[in-house]
């Protein structure tokens, strides 16, 4: 088994672990085992003091996103609100209603510079869409970005010209295109756990 090398202060981004993405709205989705990948990690990171970044996604009040401000699908998961405020290390909440993490508020850049983190580690929903963007504006700041791709996942997807791709597809595209183009190292959340206790 491969050890992926965490950094003592890295930083794990858990990116919109929210009520609203168990709705029927998405479609059909991945990786059942995404949210118990997610919490082992969330665990690992709190029980070591690495500081951890909640992010929730607020689309506007009036949208039909199941996202949307005052709507309880913009809530995090039950398993992600338990766990917020009990970790020994440092813990950041940052919103957005964009893809990327790194244009909420607070500033995520400026938050982990201030920290010293050079490292991030990337979970959540949906693995193309705001997991993706982050991963690959957090490989355009500079930070080493780790992406362990069996904690997180999306759902299948129309297109143009009548193109679809099921979240299987789309999730091997993602990983392709962070890995092979140098924005992430894409791992399995063993590797990770195994080299967060490695420290």
């Amino acid at each position: 088994m491969e050890i992926t090398e965490i950094n003592e202060n890295a930083a794990l981004v858990v990116v919109d672990v929210q009520k609203g993405f168990e709705e029927e709205f998405w479609g059909r989705r991945d990786n059942p085992d995404a949210e118990g990948n997610i919490a082992a990690l969330i665990d690992r990171w709190q029980e070591s003091g690495r500081p951890v970044v909640f992010v929730r996604h607020d689309s506007p009040e009036g949208s039909r996103s199941p996202l949307r401000r005052g709507h309880v699908g913009n809530e995090f998961k039950d398993f992600v609100a338990e766990r917020r405020g009990k970790g020994a290390g440092p813990e950041l909440l940052v919103t957005k209603s964009v893809n990327s993490a790194f244009y909420g508020e607070p500033d995520l850049d400026a938050w982990l510079k201030g920290a010293g983190v050079e490292q991030i580690v990337i979970v959540g929903i949906q693995t193309n869409m705001c997991n993706e963007t982050t991963a690959r504006m957090g490989g355009n700041l500079g930070y080493d970005v780790v992406f362990p791709i069996d904690a997180m996942h999306t759902f299948d997807l129309a297109g143009p010209f009548g193109w679809t791709r099921t979240a299987e597809e789309l999730t091997r595209a993602t990983a392709v295109s962070l890995h092979g183009g140098g924005f992430a190292r894409v791992v399995t959340t063993e590797e990770v756990l195994r080299g967060a206790a490695a420290r």
